[in-house]
């Protein structure tokens, strides 16, 4: 038969640990923080771990993790995930690239769309990634997705301005019926 498990850690009463249960978010930090005050109040292993939905083992194994890191030890890690597919020196790259914008010669587009970026990316740092994310880096890096009206290259803001000035608004010149 294995022997009891033993908390030797001391920093905390059982009663101490079901106020910080009380006060913690995480629901499965909240289960082993019970567990472990149940077992400081000499309730058995395995029914200590039965009453907070966990097996006797995984009650010793979070025990020893409670001992060795205190009530850190006991909150829910998440996995580390995927490494990005850009560095945020190429992030940083992709943002000054959007922000200066394209140049028709050199890439062939007058505005860059998260199509065009994709084949940009391709091409600048051999990462193939779908045109949603190259959207969803877009928003990451403080940018949208929204374009502004194209501007025609020969426009002459002057004109434009004498236009609004000596055009006669739409109701002034409709003849009265």
């Amino acid at each position: 038969m294995s022997s009891a498990v033993l908390v030797t850690r001391s920093d905390y009463n059982p009663a101490a640990l079901r106020g910080l249960a009380s006060k913690s978010k995480d629901a499965a930090q909240v289960r082993r923080l019970l567990a472990i005050a149940a077992v400081l109040d000499g309730v058995p292993r395995r029914q200590a771990a039965e009453q907070n939905g966990m097996d006797r083992q995984t009650l010793r194994d979070w025990v020893h993790r409670y001992n060795d890191a205190g009530v850190d030890g006991l909150k829910s890690r998440s996995a580390p995930g995927r490494e990005p597919a850009l560095s945020a020196a190429q992030k940083a790259e992709l943002r000054e690239l959007v922000i200066a914008g394209p140049n028709p010669e050199k890439h062939g587009v007058v505005r860059w769309r998260c199509l065009d970026l994709q084949a940009e990316v391709a091409r600048r740092f051999n990462v193939e990634v779908h045109e949603s994310t190259i959207g969803k880096w877009l928003q990451q890096l403080g940018l949208t997705r929204l374009q502004p009206r194209p501007v025609h290259p020969q426009k002459d803001p002057d004109a434009e301005v004498c236009f609004k000035k000596t055009s006669r608004p739409l109701l002034a010149r409709r003849s009265p019926a």
